[in-house]
């Protein structure tokens, strides 16, 4: 999308640049493509029209291959049998005057204005939708958007700021309301750790999470990633100090931090966080975790979960997209170690006696909020689309006899 001067006296300071074209040289060959001929005519016209759209490099290296590629283009298109209609030629060179809020007349005029020609204006713009309709009817029926393909633009965000990265181990203690205080004793006692091996052994010893069998030990992850109501329990400690005990529903979280770096790598805030929650009878009895196990082998995404929980009680099954700041605190732990369609199976609810079988249905980057998934799925499709389009050109050149003046 070209940013064109709004209105027709800013389009006329234009004629300052416009120099004198002789006439021995108006029609000189300034690069042939095929059994065609560039002029110096058409070039100088590119050059100016160049300017007038605010293109980045209206030299005249740039204007020779962009007709060239022109020719190229109209080659493809004619050997297709492709033809716009007048319908379709009016309508596309009025919305490419409309940019500049104007009608076609009156950017014509202010062309003119400029000394550029109609021509130059009309083949411009004519043969990039023609080339638009080609690419469309060559490779519309190749490019297949999938769900997980939106679901991972969502996800993707850039920001100038820098990202601070930290390296934890968790421990979260089972602690139904029989268990309670000797859970909270226990985790007094493990609080006053001094060192990452003492924290771990604890963590195999006691803690209900899939990170038990590396001592609680958690991957690098960005300090943004965690829930909000940690970072800055995490940003207090010293490396090898631990949090105080976080009490959350039927259970205790404690966190040692082990090592933090800031990196230059942007960070990532999310304004959403989507996900299901199948609460499965039995807590965490050793049958119902072999049945969450065996669970977990048969589902990849959240989708999968409704066909399982067809039949059971109302609020078996659970989906919801909030707020990070909105999830439950133990939910907001176990979500930010999560990727998309993993699942977590450390939490309970009903006083310890349902099992919450947790999976991450995917994350929405801060950025795209108010992005809708039909717009994403544009997007990516005409990326794919231009992707194909540059690579029939690149052929098309390779096979072109191409010469510069």
């Amino acid at each position: 999308m070209f940013k064109i001067a709004p209105t027709l006296a800013a389009i006329g300071l234009i004629t300052t640049l416009a120099g004198p074209v002789t006439a021995q040289n108006m029609f000189a060959p300034a690069a042939t493509v095929n059994d065609t001929v560039v002029t110096e005519f058409e070039v100088q016209q590119r050059v100016l029209f160049l300017k007038v759209l605010n293109a980045r490099g209206a030299t005249r290296k740039a204007a020779i291959q962009s007709l060239v590629d022109e020719r190229l283009r109209g080659e493809a298109i004619r050997d297709a049998g492709l033809k716009l209609s007048d319908e379709g030629m009016n309508e596309a060179l009025e919305e490419f005057a409309g940019r500049a809020n104007l009608s076609r007349a009156e950017f014509t005029s202010a062309l003119s204005r400029a000394g550029i020609a109609p021509e130059t204006y009309r083949d411009f713009v004519l043969n990039g939708v023609a080339w638009r309709d080609l690419i469309r009817a060559r490779y519309a029926s190749r490019v297949s958007i999938s769900e997980a393909e939106i679901d991972r633009a969502l996800a993707s965000q850039n920001s100038g700021a820098s990202n601070i990265r930290v390296l934890v181990s968790e421990i979260i203690i089972p602690a139904p309301p029989a268990q309670a205080a000797r859970v909270s004793a226990l985790a007094e006692e493990i609080a006053e750790s001094t060192s990452p091996a003492q924290f771990s052994s604890y963590a195999r010893k006691y803690s209900a999470t899939a990170s038990r069998g590396a001592g609680g030990h958690l991957p690098w992850q960005d300090l943004s990633n965690l829930p909000p109501v940690l970072q800055p329990l995490i940003l207090a400690l010293a490396p090898g100090e631990v949090t105080a005990p976080l009490n959350i529903p039927n259970a205790v979280a404690l966190f040692q931090l082990r090592d933090i770096k800031e990196t230059g790598t942007p960070s990532k805030t999310y304004s959403a966080i989507e996900y299901a929650a199948y609460y499965m009878a039995g807590g965490r009895t050793e049958a119902t975790l072999q049945q969450a196990a065996n669970l977990k082998a048969q589902v990849d995404v959240c989708d999968d979960l409704y066909a399982f929980a067809k039949g059971q009680p109302e609020g078996a099954l659970e989906r919801e997209t909030r707020k990070p700041s909105e999830l439950p605190q133990d939910f907001a732990i176990e979500l930010s170690k999560l990727d998309r369609g993993e699942v977590s199976t450390a939490l309970t609810r009903s006083n310890g006696d349902a099992l919450v079988f947790l999976m991450l249905c995917g994350r929405t980057a801060e950025k795209n909020a108010e992005v809708s998934r039909e717009d994403v799925a544009g997007a990516l499709r005409q990326r794919r689309l231009s992707s194909f389009a540059d690579g029939l050109l690149a052929e098309l050149r390779s096979e072109a006899r191409i010469s510069i003046k």
